[in-house]
């Protein structure tokens, strides 16, 4: 009867044992398959970013405003050194 229930016990151990193993097998592959996910995010969010630029600076060039801009930056940097 003693060797029974040990042989019973063991076989349970060994099945939750490798339940265990196949759920950490699956979070790794989880984790595995979204290692890349942030940097492509990242990099989305930079070329977002760098076409926004773009065009703010193709308006602004566009409307004369970067002319102004220095003009006015350097007109108050000459009327202060006078």
């Amino acid at each position: 009867m003693l060797s029974l229930s040990v042989t019973a016990h063991l076989a349970l151990l060994r099945a939750a044992e490798a339940r265990a193993h196949l759920a950490r097998g699956r979070r790794l592959d989880r984790l595995r398959s979204a290692s890349g996910q942030a940097t492509a995010e990242y990099a989305l969010v930079l070329l977002g970013a760098a076409a926004i630029a773009l065009l703010l600076a193709a308006w602004a060039v566009k409307s004369g405003k970067v002319g102004q801009l220095f003009d006015a930056v350097f007109g108050n940097l000459i009327s202060d050194a006078k």
